[in-house]
């Protein structure tokens, strides 16, 4: 490592809030490439003390929101009819944070399981909920179930929120505060705001991580990572191929199969190591799935018969295969033009895909932003979703409640705890 963790414990301790000038070797993040980072995050010896899951007092809840969806869906849909979510509670009053999943997430995915720990060991009540784009929060709680027009994505989880709130009426809360990552981050923002006119919870501090700027930005960079020219990838070998090939030889050399951040992390030290164009087109794929999902239950449910035929009998016995293979083939952007638009146009009489993107992207929301001083946001320099003058925007609107980190890609370092002391600090106010 470059630098001993002794001394990262060290720039957590000393350093102010706004990091916005602290250089990489300061910093002592390890790994300078962005898709690394992104895929393999911290090693786990630089992650913070956090509770086991055996030790945190959490149970998972539902939420009929969508009683209609129960008699339209598919029978195969049944564990999504009700709206899914996970309380930890503290043994008395406390603070209680939201935490939003990023793009496709279930609110039970890695990532807000490990902010749920940090926050939970701190001493906060911690509400996990999945992203809009998830398809049993499509299925179960979304409106319209066309996930991508912030303010309606916004409006659906407040909705939930609200519901929460009133289920578990005898939780003791002395406070709200509200989290999201990546694009829950810019989910947030537009609760956020929604909440100063319904001030349902009057959220004390709002903490943005990794959010888009320009949402159609972020969206085309991750497209087009698919795209991306790897060596060794022909008509006769596909990726998946390859990878898998690097995969198991690295398992039978190791004697075991462990899948998870570290052996990511342990794998990209060894000489079977992905190449970077190996590593975009892994993390581009999993985005393409995610897209496909969105694509796939936002058609199914409105009937538009798009990849699914309004009229296909779907049962639990039903291969939903071939309607997959076919959602696979529209990424974000032919989601955009093939089912948001249409919807955005006819319930808002929206006009053109730039006045969209104006509406959905934290441009929307600059005055608001500019002006809150209980939001702040923490990004990485190198993160893949950014485009031109992204950062020049946060700097713009933001200021010192900037801060921005020299690496760690998407969402890599959220569990360094360099990060992690400074979200805590943030919070304790």
């Amino acid at each position: 490592m470059p630098l001993l963790p002794l001394i990262a414990l060290l720039v957590a301790c000393v350093l102010p809030v706004q990091a916005a000038d602290l250089g990489a070797a300061e910093y002592g993040f390890p790994l300078d490439n962005p898709f690394e980072a992104t895929i393999a995050t911290t090693p786990l010896e630089l992650r913070p003390a956090v509770p086991a899951d055996d030790e945190i007092d959490q149970d998972d809840y539902s939420l009929r929101l969508r009683p209609e969806r129960e008699f339209t869906l598919p029978d195969n849909f049944w564990p999504v009819k009700r709206l899914g979510y996970r309380l930890a509670r503290q043994a008395g009053p406390a603070p209680l944070i939201f935490i939003i999943s990023g793009t496709g997430a279930h609110y039970a995915n890695g990532k807000t399981e490990a902010l749920k720990q940090l926050f939970y060991g701190a001493g906060f009540h911690v509400v996990q909920l999945s992203s809009p784009t998830s398809y049993d929060f499509m299925a179960a709680a979304s409106r319209y179930a066309t996930p991508g027009l912030s303010q309606d994505d916004a409006k659906d989880l407040y909705r939930v929120m609200q519901a929460v709130r009133a289920q578990q009426r005898k939780l003791p809360v002395t406070e709200f505060h509200l989290l999201g990552y990546s694009l829950g981050a810019l989910h947030a923002a537009f609760v956020s705001q929604l909440d100063e006119t319904r001030q349902s919870f009057g959220f004390k501090r709002v903490l943005l991580l990794n959010p888009p700027v320009n949402l159609y930005t972020s969206i085309s960079n991750l497209d087009k990572l698919v795209q991306t020219r790897v060596e060794g990838i022909d008509n006769n070998t596909t990726f998946y191929e390859v990878v898998l090939d690097k995969l198991t030889r690295y398992y039978r050399h190791k004697g075991y199969i462990d899948l998870d951040e570290a052996m990511l992390y342990d794998f990209q030290q060894s000489p079977l190591r992905l190449s970077d164009e190996q590593m975009a087109m892994l993390i581009g794929t999993v985005f393409r799935f995610s897209a496909a999902d969105i694509a796939f239950t936002s058609d199914l449910i409105n009937r538009r018969g798009l990849i699914t035929p309004p009229d296909y009998p779907i049962d639990e016995g039903t291969s939903l295969e071939p309607f997959l293979k076919r959602a696979l083939l529209c990424d974000f952007d032919c989601y955009i033009v093939e089912q948001l638009i249409p919807m955005w146009r006819a319930q808002y009489d929206g006009g053109s895909l730039t006045q969209m993107i104006e509406q959905v992207s934290l441009y929307a929301l600059e005055d608001y932003l500019r002006s809150a001083d209980k939001i702040a946001v923490m990004h990485n320099a190198d993160d893949l979703i950014l485009g031109p003058g992204d950062i020049g925007f946060l700097r713009r609107t933001f200021g010192e409640r900037l801060t921005l980190y020299p690496r760690g890609g998407h969402c890599g370092n959220l569990n360094y705890r360099v990060n992690t002391a400074q979200m805590l600090e943030f919070f304790r106010g």
